[in-house]
């Protein structure tokens, strides 16, 4: 059987295969587990965060995962529509046990997901993720009369969570203005409130979620109309964010975009110089370009790399006390300000670095220079087959074998679609498209 827990929690087609009754047990799983490892004080019932992004699906499933909860003796704070790295910095700020998001990120509307945090907001450990995958299959008791666990909102959480923003950069950003793209998601407030809190002069797009709209055509994974409209608005740059806001890309004023190896650039440059990036380490994914490794070797930074993931990012920065890290994807970690990737936090930061040196953003993410890189999502119908065939091992070690020490190849599964993702980084972009090509049709072919 496979394992319920992907990459980033429990995801799948909202009612189709993420039910109300599967979140219903597994919230009730994941109660016993926190209240097991937790030590609860004994004037109060085991308490635990619930937010969620504005798609549709997420009421009723924040309704059963309320439900789940209440039946085993939790109090539930529902603190609405709001970012992933709210609900992580709430769950720590209420003093919760635990914290639940209901989040698909920047998955299709159709699809939800269920993220689970433990006490001081931090994302689970695999031994976790399986421990609540096991309750499930337990016979649950559940309290009666007044232990019965109770559901609240929490109106000040916005608030909250603006506050812990405006602690988080101590540079103002007026003189700025800003095109937020915000994906109809979770931040189409947060986002555009804190950054005009900060100074900025902000222009919001996607802002009108109507739980259908979420990232559609829009946000971090289509950055077109952005470029647009910090062109036709004369911006200084252009923010994207996903749909539950933990992640961040960026466009500069020429209109180019900016990746997340480009904002960690500047990010960890601006620590370095302000004397806050311990031991100089910036902790990346493979999927990084090497343009990134090459860069931050000329500032004397040292790239630490991880698989992918902004779990294993985390467990790395935790190991050795490291001050920010991230993916390409524009999910970035920055431990000091929070416990897991912030897209608002780290758009603050960004403009926090352009107003403190008076540069443009196509200037500071200019240190690096991106080698051609191709990226091909191939949709098959088995993604475990094709990490066992033979015909795709041999394939990319004649790839391997062509690029040299000028670029290099990764195969890597979704963790949460039926999607293997073939990238190839090489000398040109020609032969990056070609070897890529190659590649994603043995991949096509062994996952057939």
């Amino acid at each position: 059987m496979a394992r319920l827990f992907g990459t980033d929690g429990v995801r799948g087609l909202a009612n189709a295969e993420l039910t109300p009754e599967l979140a219903l047990r597994l919230a009730s799983a994941a109660a016993v587990v926190f209240a097991e490892s937790s030590a609860t004080e004994s004037h109060r019932r085991p308490r635990a965060v619930v937010g969620r992004d504005p798609r549709a699906s997420g009421e009723m499933l924040e309704a059963a995962v309320c439900a789940g909860l209440a039946a085993t003796g939790v109090d539930a704070v529902c603190v609405g529509t709001v970012p992933t790295p709210a609900v992580a910095f709430l769950t720590a700020d209420y003093h919760a046990d635990f914290g639940v998001m209901i989040s698909a990120s920047h998955n299709p509307m159709p699809d939800n997901g269920i993220k689970f945090f433990s006490a001081g907001g931090h994302k689970l450990d695999d031994d976790v993720e399986d421990r609540i995958e096991a309750a499930m299959d337990d016979d649950i008791i559940r309290p009666i009369g007044a232990a019965v666990g109770r559901i609240v909102a929490a109106p000040d959480a916005g608030d909250r969570y603006r506050h812990h923003l405006a602690q988080a950069i101590d540079t103002r950003l007026d003189g700025l203005t800003v095109v937020v793209d915000c994906a109809h998601g979770a931040a189409s407030e947060l986002a555009p409130q804190a950054y005009a809190d900060a100074g900025a002069t902000v222009i919001a797009i996607h802002a009108e979620p109507d739980g259908l709209n979420i990232n559609a055509d829009c946000g971090s994974t289509h950055m077109d109309k952005l470029q647009a409209a910090v062109l036709e608005h004369g911006a200084d740059l252009g923010l994207a964010h996903d749909g539950d806001a933990d992640r961040c890309l960026a466009v500069d004023s020429t209109g180019q975009i900016v990746d997340g190896d480009a904002i960690m650039a500047v990010l960890a440059t601006s620590l370095k110089d302000q004397g806050k990036l311990r031991e100089d380490v910036l902790v990346a994914t493979v999927m990084s370009n090497l343009g990134l490794h090459i860069a931050m070797l000329e500032a004397g930074i040292t790239v630490h790399t991880t698989g992918v993931g902004d779990r294993y990012v985390l467990e790395e920065l935790r190991r050795g006390g490291y001050s920010i890290g991230g993916e390409q994807s524009g999910h970035i970690v920055v431990p000091g300000s929070g416990t897991t990737g912030d897209g608002i936090l780290t758009g603050l930061m960004l403009m926090a670095r352009m107003a403190s040196t008076s540069a443009r953003l196509a200037d500071l993410a200019g240190i690096v220079t991106v080698l051609p890189q191709e990226l091909i999502n191939v949709r098959v119908a088995d993604k475990h087959a094709v990490s066992q065939s033979q015909a795709v091992r041999e394939a990319v070690a004649a790839a391997e074998a062509e690029l040299g020490e000028t670029g290099r190849v990764l195969l890597r599964p979704s963790g949460t679609e039926q999607l293997v993702r073939v990238m190839v980084e090489a000398a040109t972009a020609d032969q990056a498209l070609s070897v890529a090509g190659r590649l994603a049709d043995v991949v096509q072919g062994a996952g057939a």
